[in-house]
């Protein structure tokens, strides 16, 4: 069941990335994007533990966040 939820998670995102990130001027400060963050820590760990690192990284994508390259552990 996690896995179909962490799948409906990653299409939402994908969506979000065509239709409405390509409207907005870029500012993320880290490598990869939130986006692209989300959806590989979804797929690499799933449900429960990709979706608190996601959550993790976008509460610390703000001015005084960090910023560079952050990939999934």
């Amino acid at each position: 069941m996690n896995k179909v939820f962490s799948k409906i998670l990653v299409i939402l995102v994908r969506g979000y990335q065509l239709l409405i990130s390509p409207y907005t001027p870029a500012s993320c400060r880290y490598v990869p994007t939130c986006s692209e963050y989300t959806i590989q820590a979804l797929k690499k760990h799933g449900l429960k533990k990709g979706g608190k690192l996601a959550i993790k990284r976008i509460k610390s994508c703000h001015p005084w966040g960090g910023s560079g390259y952050d990939p999934v552990p």
